[in-house]
């Protein structure tokens, strides 16, 4: 029990427990033997342990003999935490869901909306969501009324069991890697785009068989999508919508590409994958000006049944070569395109643009900061904002997904450039009242202690050290001592204003 402390901590004080607690479940215990999936099924036997209780009768007096003054009552032990904590935790297994198994969770659920008459709103609620999530889509037993009848045995699928696509091919003469191993003369000869992208999956599959395809790419040269193949008639039809993207006649006229480019990438409603990147590599709309990009960014994705991917696709291929070289303040028509696509696309917007902007090998400067935070400010939800400075920050570098077409890879690096503009960036977050979690915070006290003699002199980095002072309070007392050391060296009209606050803490 005393291991499952800090959880309850987080569940109990934090003021973003859903992230924090999935961080949590990421490093659970210092053993090395104990899997994230051990953890939690650990976590769902806690919470559903049943217990005993006394229930006191209220009506009962010290002269009535006809009902007893207390009686016992066997719930799970989550039902004995504060309705505040249990409705954070059910919020947590919402989120979390693809980390627990389906069955236990609808179970959990269902027992929890049992005690109907005497449950928190809150709590029925979060109860609610978690078995609206993760239990069948057949709605038959709502006709009666019981909870009862809800058939928590249906599941999709057993947890960790095999995924569906590996099941079918269970019984295959070949094997599932058919390329392992590998001889140089039948990788030349190989299609191997279609063993890393599988048409069927859904769209988070996607997105992390792409994240694994960026791990191939730093070992291999992105052989999934430069190996692609792409015949002579979708290569002549491609070279002919290139010349068309450099020359903006009229908006119907612009409209109409983003179909014929839309139609090429996807022949026949197939493709996917790695197949629009090699496309729309070829026709490369970033080359068009501010007015036609804004028009096919706007048209090229409908909305409507899309995967990610393909959002990904369509930001990297039309706006993200535009801002990596931003040396003047972005456009107002382009600026606004890319705000509205990205408060549709949030997940899109954080893998194609703002990951590779950060991420740009000589650091990002003021034009590219001011459009990193406006998309934060108008576009993310604080949370989000901070994971996504959480992997950021990070040292560890897969955590990150980027997505960008091949030829652009030079203009990014692995390691995060700190500049004055990314200190002002940080500033601007934390001006926006955006969370920091501990190991972000940990992250950038080392930063300063690194980079302190570097910008001594520099205003933009006190500002951005003051903001942290003021906004990380206590994710700071720990580092209270070393934090002095490095703003002692620096030597600025604010340095006297920042050490009064860090004494303070």
């Amino acid at each position: 029990m005393e291991a499952w402390v800090p959880l309850f901590n987080i569940f109990l004080n934090s003021p973003t427990p859903e992230s924090e607690a999935s961080f949590w479940f990421q490093h659970p215990f210092n053993s090395s033997t104990t899997t994230t999936n051990t953890s939690t099924c650990l976590f769902l036997s806690l919470l559903s342990k049943p217990i005993d209780v006394a229930i006191i009768n209220s009506s009962s007096t010290p002269t009535s003999t006809s009902l007893p003054a207390h009686h016992s009552k066997s719930v799970m032990w989550i039902q004995t935490l504060p309705n505040a904590v249990q409705m954070r935790i059910l919020s947590f297994l919402r989120v979390e869901r693809r980390r627990f198994c389906k069955k236990e969770l609808c179970s959990l659920a269902n027992n929890i909306l049992k005690e109907n008459q005497e449950l928190d709103f809150w709590v029925k609620k979060a109860a609610c969501n978690l078995l609206d999530v993760v239990s069948d889509s057949s709605y038959d037993w709502v006709s009666g009324m019981s909870l009862e009848d809800c058939d928590v045995d249906q599941v999709e699928e057993e947890f960790e069991s095999l995924p569906s696509w590996l099941k079918s091919l269970n019984n295959a003469p070949s094997s599932v890697l058919p390329w392992l191993p590998i001889i140089c003369d039948e990788l030349r000869a190989s299609k191997l785009s279609s063993s890393f992208v599988d048409e069927k999956v859904d769209e988070n599959s996607l997105m992390e068989v792409e994240g694994e395809g960026k791990e191939m790419e730093d070992k291999s040269s992105s052989v999934y999508i430069e190996n692609v193949p792409i015949d002579d008639e979708v290569q002549r039809k491609a070279t002919c919508l290139k010349t068309e993207v450099v020359s903006f006649e009229s908006t119907s006229k612009t409209i109409g590409l983003a179909d014929e480019i839309r139609r090429l990438c996807f022949p026949d409603g197939k493709g996917g994958g790695g197949y629009p990147f090699v496309v729309l590599g070829l026709i490369e709309p970033w080359e068009a000006d501010d007015e036609t990009a804004s028009i096919l960014l706007s048209h090229l994705t409908s909305g409507e049944g899309e995967d990610i991917l393909w959002q990904c696709q369509v930001l990297c291929a039309v706006i993200l070569p535009k801002m990596l070289v931003l040396s003047g303040p972005a456009s107002r028509v382009l600026m606004s395109a890319t705000i509205e696509f990205c408060k549709l696309h949030q997940k899109a917007s954080v893998d194609a643009l703002l990951f590779p902007l950060l991420l740009c090998k000589d650091g990002i400067n003021n034009p590219i900061c001011e459009v990193v935070t406006r998309i934060i400010r108008e576009c993310l939800h604080p949370p989000h904002v901070s994971s996504f400075c959480q992997k950021l920050v990070s040292k560890e570098h897969e955590r990150r997904r980027l997505v960008y077409i091949p030829r652009h890879q030079w203009l990014m690096t692995d390691e995060l450039v700190w500049t004055e503009s990314l200190f002002t960036l940080f500033q601007n977050i934390l001006n926006h009242n955006v969370y920091l979690t501990q190991d972000t915070v940990d992250r950038l006290v080392s930063v300063v202690q690194q980079l302190d003699y570097e910008y001594s002199k520099s205003l933009k980095f006190g500002n951005f050290l003051l903001s942290l002072v003021t906004k990380c309070e206590a994710q700071l007392r720990s580092h209270k001592l070393l934090l002095t050391e490095s703003i002692e060296r620096t030597n600025t009209f604010m340095t006297k204003s920042i050490l009064s606050k860090l004494c303070s803490l």
